[in-house]
């Protein structure tokens, strides 16, 4: 099990991502939408939206996500403090997952608070007396699945990033075998 780290970190990021996941699919699933309205007496016509549940989704997903990887950077200390990586492939490898999972992480944050400024924007009401071409704007669909998209890349790049930093810590640095030098340095004499 050496090198492999701690079990309930692995457990605590994967569950926190997965519902971090299960949030941002709700959110996509409860957007607002607009109806009509007209008022017969001011004759006004306005949109009136649903619930604005999925902005509260969205923050929630935006908060589990950053949370695991808080969890993740504070345990492996940011791959910049605590102790060197040795060597080798896994010091490499942990390096590539580190860059990947963070530049899905903020692909991910910014898909899902998008989403849910623009949706909880859409959500108030707008009036026009006598509108032509008025339409009830909502949220495009799929920023949220985007957003849940990412997270789980997030989700799976962070996994294998803790097993290789892990494995990188847990490995014995290599000496290098350097032989002494045949040329010498005297004069013939």
């Amino acid at each position: 099990m050496e090198g492999k780290g701690s079990s309930l970190v692995h457990l605590l990021v994967i569950v926190l991502s997965l519902v971090a996941f299960g949030f941002a699919i709700a959110a996509e699933r409860r957007r607002s939408t607009g109806t009509f309205v007209e008022d017969k007496n001011t004759n006004r016509t306005y949109c009136v939206y649903s619930s604005d549940v999925a902005t509260g989704y969205g923050v929630g997903s935006f908060l589990f996500l950053l949370s695991s990887e808080s969890l993740l950077m504070g345990v492996t200390k940011c791959m910049c403090f605590g102790r060197p990586l040795a060597p080798g492939g896994n010091r490499a490898w942990a390096i590539i997952y580190f860059v990947s999972s963070w530049m899905t992480f903020l692909v991910a944050e910014a898909c899902i608070v998008a989403g849910a400024k623009n949706n909880a924007y859409h959500t108030k009401y707008r009036d026009v007396i006598y509108a032509q071409n008025f339409s009830c704007e909502t949220l495009r669909k799929g920023v949220f699945i985007a957003g849940a998209v990412f997270v789980v890349a997030t989700m799976i790049l962070n996994v294998y990033y803790y097993m290789y930093f892990t494995k990188a810590i847990n490995q014995p640095a290599r000496k290098a075998s350097r032989t002494s030098s045949n040329v010498g340095m005297t004069g013939y004499a």
